[in-house]
């Protein structure tokens, strides 16, 4: 494997903000918005459950639909890609024993071989204490996506905004979520700047390492 410099890596972090104003002529080129979209699948979750969807808008209508109930922000209607992070609402064991099932699927195993894992899930998730905020951790869940999908982004020289500034019971009910099990959390709008965005060329602020990082050796 191929890894980033640090130098690399850093340069594309340096790039990256939180883009206000997007040029509306450019679309992101289908190889670059499918290794995104891979990127969106291989992140991490908590027991690899993976409780969410990702929904890719790129109809023009429906973002003009969007767009009066994310306050008005042009990053809905001018980006080339926009991405609504939700969560699958209250996890059930079927949806445990579906991605038991993959697991044995895809690495040649059996089920009852991952019983454990199985009813560790069950005993965590939907019996446990923490069955009580399970939309909450399918929600930070989400989180973990966003980062992942904004870093990869400016990996690969595109784009984005992340946009909590949005009403999700609205995103839920154009977006027909509530009969799918789903539930609006962020979106991200992904494309590419536009030269009249004044923020672009401002210093990044940020707080200096050391009041942000701790070690202990």
């Amino acid at each position: 494997m191929t890894a980033f410099s640090p130098s690399q890596l850093l340069a594309a972090l340096n790039w990256r903000y939180a883009t206000k104003q997007f040029d509306n002529t450019k679309v992101i080129p289908e190889e670059t918005w499918s290794a995104l979209e891979d990127a969106l699948v291989l992140t991490p979750s908590s027991y690899g459950l993976q409780p969410w969807k990702f929904l890719v808008i790129k109809n023009g209508e429906l973002k003009t639909k969007l767009r009066p109930h994310s306050w008005n922000q042009s990053q809905v209607t001018d980006s080339s890609h926009y991405v609504v992070f939700a969560i699958k609402k209250n996890l059930s064991v079927a949806q445990i024993d579906q991605y038991v099932e993959s697991i044995a699927t895809t690495r040649g195993l059996t089920t009852d071989s991952l019983a454990g894992y199985r009813n560790a899930m069950v005993g965590d998730i939907i019996h446990g204490p923490r069955s009580l905020w399970v939309n909450q951790w399918a929600a930070r869940q989400v989180y973990i996506a966003l980062g992942n999908f904004m870093t990869s982004a400016a990996a690969l020289g595109v784009d984005t905004c992340a946009m909590e500034g949005i009403d999700p019971a609205q995103y839920d009910k154009i977006l027909e979520l509530p009969t799918k099990g789903l539930a609006t959390i962020v979106a991200c709008a992904a494309g590419y700047r536009s030269e009249e965005d004044k923020l672009s060329r401002l210093a990044k602020v940020r707080f200096p390492k050391t009041e942000v990082i701790e070690v202990f050796n």
